[in-house]
């Protein structure tokens, strides 16, 4: 049966959660049944007519599972678990792991060779608390840093950091990737992440003649709620299509990420931007446009809502982004202003590759510090490039990546 999809709406991901145990023996029928509850709630999202990008599984904390008294055993036991993977994606579908959170200095440096070996089935994070006085826990902070140095050195072109993260203040249950984890308490559940920058661009497309007829004030009322009601009315029926599922005992429907998670095969978040009336994403009214679509994402009453459910502004995987990067129209100083109405913190951001450590740990702690005193999930996602200094342009190879200007640490 041909299916036409809806061109607007695309569903990132069907994202699972599951416990891996010690022992490998278990390790095929855990990942087999999770991805069969992904393909379940997939094949009934695709049926009513909205495109499914990819399924996702994220495990518990990798030291858990893994051998990782050295790197040779837990290459090993990732090995194992890729060679599952290959072996129960029969389908069509793009599959994607997450070993989830590497918890201490040891579990860090060894990301950098697994994801080297890995890549895109081994997407890992790191997630930085508070301390008992009430400041960021610098040790963890200090090896993640040394890690996303060790990557891009290791890596071709310091790609291999799209597959690593440093959380702040991010819960578990994010559907997206690399932020993704769970420390158990969600075994069995499945979460839905949205791609919709295309439907916000359609909708804008339809008020503009509407906008040259009001004040700034009510054209963003009506903005908001055009973006809100057409967002819930998607969201909704894809929500509805997954818990009409007869799912596997012990899984269940968690929720959905309402962000908007542009990507190359999309429209850009600077489109939305210059829809609403900002000249370009950079200049003077970039804050309130960023608070106003954040209000957008946070508004869907129709689902429930889990992970980001905010603003993604990331900067290789949105070409209108990467061009106006290009066009010195932002910097990192401007991304963490906008971080403090939205999220996602620094996201896919290219920095010098002779950057730092301390450069490096400095802009985490901003970060970081935002993250918790806003009391919002921010993350630092950086790829030191190695050979280019700010200003130069990428080279990136990644089906996932924009090329665009290397960005200064200030």
């Amino acid at each position: 049966m041909n299916i036409s999809f809806n061109p607007l709406v695309r569903v990132r991901t069907v994202t699972a959660f599951v416990n891996l145990s010690a022992d490998e023996a278990q390790w095929q029928a855990g990942l087999t049944q999770a991805k069969q509850q992904c393909d379940a709630v997939a094949d009934a999202i695709e049926a009513r007519g909205y495109q499914v990008q990819s399924i996702r599984i994220v495990s518990n904390p990798f030291g858990e599972y893994l051998d990782v008294s050295s790197a040779d055993s837990a290459l090993a036991g990732l090995k194992r678990i890729a060679e599952t993977l290959k072996a129960i994606n029969t389908g069509k579908r793009r599959i994607r792991f997450a070993v989830g959170e590497a918890r201490n200095a040891q579990e860090v440096a060894l990301l950098p060779q697994l994801i080297a070996a890995y890549g895109d089935l081994c997407n890992a994070c790191v997630n930085i608390d508070l301390d008992e006085h009430g400041f960021l826990q610098t040790g963890l902070l200090a090896h993640s840093v040394q890690a996303i140095q060790q990557i891009a050195r290791t890596t071709p072109r310091g790609e291999g950091n799209f597959n690593f993260t440093v959380n702040f203040n991010c819960a578990p249950g994010i559907p997206y990737f690399p932020a993704s984890y769970h420390r158990g308490q969600h075994h069995g559940a499945l979460v839905l992440g949205l791609e919709t920058p295309d439907l916000m661009v359609a909708e804008l497309q339809e008020l503009q003649q509407q906008r040259l007829q009001l004040d700034h004030a009510a054209w963003f009322r009506l903005a908001f709620e055009r973006l809100s009601q057409t967002l819930n009315e998607h969201a909704t029926a894809i929500q509805r299509c997954a818990d009409g599922v007869k799912l596997a005992e012990g899984w269940h429907i968690a929720g959905m990420d309402t962000s908007a998670a542009p990507s190359k095969s999309c429209a850009s978040m600077v489109d939305v931007y210059q829809l609403l009336g900002v000249p370009c994403f950079g200049a003077s009214g970039t804050v309130e446009a960023s608070a106003l679509l954040t209000r957008v994402f946070k508004s869907v009453n129709g689902v429930t809502q889990i992970g980001f459910s905010g603003l993604m502004l990331a900067v290789t995987e949105d070409q209108g982004l990467a061009q106006a990067s290009l066009n010195d129209e932002f910097d990192i100083r401007a991304l963490l202003t906008y971080s403090s109405v939205c999220g996602i913190g620094l996201d896919t951001v290219p920095v010098p590759g002779d950057s730092s450590a301390e450069q490096i740990a400095a802009v985490m702690r901003d970060t970081g510090t935002m993250a918790f005193r806003l009391n919002k999930p921010l993350t630092v996602r950086l790829f030191p490039v190695p050979g280019l200094k700010a200003g130069d342009t990428t080279a990136f190879e990644s089906a996932d990546l924009c090329n665009c200007a290397v960005l200064a640490l200030p």
